[in-house]
């Protein structure tokens, strides 16, 4: 009898508790079924922008590919006003970029290529265009500001290719000997093939022939 009046009140007890909680224990899981529910909804939306934001880009490499360069750069505007936080508006910079150096547009590659070191949330596709940057700034005749692009920055598995372009922007100021320092430490570096390796070693060997000393020619024998 005492167990079961011990049982009893426990269970008065707990519907007691109940009826003073219950309404928050109700709350609690309906917010949690909210909070779920829009957490559903928010991924099946970034997938759709995704997905979107996908398309566009596709279109706009389709028209450059075709030669429609208005209609490439109004997709490309599309891309960088409806899905800004997307990657694919950095890829379309890049794409515009490289359309545009091929047509010898070079402070508008420079442009582009700027907006993607200064604005993309990947650090690869930032370090990607640092380099294309530098090389535009080089064939502009600006090596000092091709030098500024790519100093400062940790390059990762980029730093074949960046001592290499750094070579370049060397070689363009004239100064021989750290355009050769460059160029094989990028060839040092150079384990996995990033670079084109027989271009380099042209670089370097052409360097190391400027250096060795011209022999003198030998005197004729007195009479």
């Amino acid at each position: 009898m005492d167990d079961y009046l011990s049982e009893k009140e426990q269970w008065e007890a707990v519907k007691s508790w109940l009826r003073e909680n219950g309404l928050w224990i109700i709350a609690g899981i309906a917010l949690g079924a909210v909070g779920l529910s829009g957490w559903r909804w928010w991924e099946a939306h970034a997938d759709r922008v995704a997905v979107e934001a996908s398309g566009q880009y596709e279109q706009l490499l389709n028209a450059f590919e075709r030669g429609d360069r208005a209609q490439a750069l109004v997709l490309l505007g599309r891309l960088q006003r409806d899905y800004s936080p997307s990657p694919y508006v950095d890829q379309g910079r890049l794409a515009a970029a490289r359309v545009y150096v091929e047509s010898g547009e070079l402070d508008k590659a420079s442009s582009e290529l700027q907006a993607v070191t200064q604005h993309s949330k990947d650090p690869d596709l930032a370090l990607l265009a640092r380099l294309r940057l530098a090389r535009v700034q080089i064939a502009q005749q600006k090596p000092d500001d091709a030098l500024a692009t790519l100093n400062g920055v940790e390059p990762g598995a980029f730093a074949p290719r960046y001592h290499e372009v750094r070579g370049d922007a060397y070689y363009a100021k004239g100064d021989k000997a750290n355009a050769l320092k460059e160029y094989r430490s990028a060839r040092t570096l150079d384990i996995g093939g990033v670079t084109d390796t027989s271009l380099l070693d042209l670089k370097i060997s052409d360097l190391v022939a400027d250096a060795s000393p011209v022999p003198s020619p030998a005197k004729a024998p007195a009479k």
